[in-house]
């Protein structure tokens, strides 16, 4: 940057100095011969001959074809054609309204702290996961986690799978119930879930813009499955319901 200013500098200082040589040699070019020069220094008139007149000139033929186009017409037509438009991705909706139906689904209790949240809610739905495959049940929705309550230290969550049909034994913690229902407002998050804190932040701060007041409770859905995704490529769906 230091050496752009001072290359910048340089040009307008050669600017005026130019000028001034420019307008020095034209006034030189210009000026009359000097008073007493003697007849030595003026010029001698030149003779005055009638020219003859010049013969008519014979046009010649072009020694070669004029050049073709350098574009075909078909070609230029082609260049002519404006590009298609680019496709433009919209942001993603925030804080959208909607409303959650009921859905029959197989869940785990836990707890976690949240310096191991990511990990401990990926356990629990590998153990949900491994439940519907021995038992050949299908899924009917993407996995969510409901956290029912948290403090500083960690939360209390229950992970749930949408079914189709009901497991006809379950695990340990385990259950059949039904996912939240009702008004709530929809996020998107996109990344990794470290860095949730700052969707949940300005999730905050749009509550508190709108003056809603919303449930202690809220959901996650993952629309990137956490088991076979990287974690800074995870596409997660933040529910938040409305009192």
């Amino acid at each position: 940057m230091n050496c752009l200013r001072r290359f910048r500098l340089a040009m307008v200082a050669l600017v005026p100095v130019a000028a001034i040589s420019l307008g020095l040699a034209t006034a030189l070019a210009q000026s009359p011969p000097a008073p007493g020069a003697g007849p030595s220094a003026a010029p001698a008139p030149a003779a005055t001959a009638t020219p003859a007149p010049a013969p008519a000139a014979t046009p010649v033929p072009s020694a070669s074809p004029p050049a073709a186009p350098a574009t075909p017409p078909a070609a230029a037509a082609t260049q002519a054609t404006p590009p298609a438009a680019a496709t433009v991705q919209t942001a993603d909706p925030f804080g959208e309204e909607i409303t959650l139906a009921p859905k029959t689904v197989v869940i785990v209790k836990g707890t976690a702290n949240w310096d191991t949240a990511f990990d401990t809610l990926v356990d629990s739905l590998k153990s949900l996961s491994a439940l519907l495959d021995k038992q050949g049940i299908k899924r009917a929705g993407n996995s969510m986690i409901v956290y029912t309550s948290t403090d500083d230290t960690g939360f209390t969550y229950l992970a749930e799978i949408p079914v189709e049909q009901e497991p006809k034994t379950l695990g340990k913690d385990m259950s059949i119930g039904k996912s939240p229902e009702g008004k709530a407002l929809k996020f998107v998050h996109r990344g990794s879930y470290d860095n949730m804190d700052n969707t949940y932040e300005a999730i905050t701060n749009h509550l508190d813009d709108k003056k809603l007041e919303a449930k202690d409770t809220f959901i996650e859905e993952y629309i990137t499955d956490p088991l076979k995704t990287e974690e800074d490529k995870l596409v997660i769906n933040v529910y938040v319901p409305l009192k």
